[in-house]
């Protein structure tokens, strides 16, 4: 047996829609289909799902150049430890 879904979208929301999977070779419906089994092969969302702050995200992937600038003033205001020093300290503290 089938169910029917249905969904209210903005016009311009589905024309775009409908534009873009027809490029891509199948149909909204298809498309939907294909979330719907995703999403319960994932067992949750396909896809990532992120709210937007303004806020830099600090673990955010940043340019060589710019982690060398960050370790160049840690180490100029003191703010480093050797990495044996660390490795050292993680062992004795975990068990490693």
């Amino acid at each position: 047996m089938a169910s029917t879904i249905q969904v209210r979208v903005e016009d311009d929301l589905k024309k775009k829609s409908d534009s873009l999977f027809r490029d891509l070779g199948t149909d909204t419906t298809t498309a939907i289909r294909m979330f719907l089994t995703q999403a319960v092969a994932a067992n949750g969302f396909p896809f990532e799902i992120k709210r937007q702050t303004a806020e830099a995200n600090p673990y955010a992937p940043m340019a060589e150049e710019e982690m060398l600038e960050k370790l160049k003033k840690s180490r100029e205001h003191g703010k480093y430890r050797d990495a044996e020093d660390v490795i050292s300290d993680m062992r004795s503290k975990y068990g490693l």
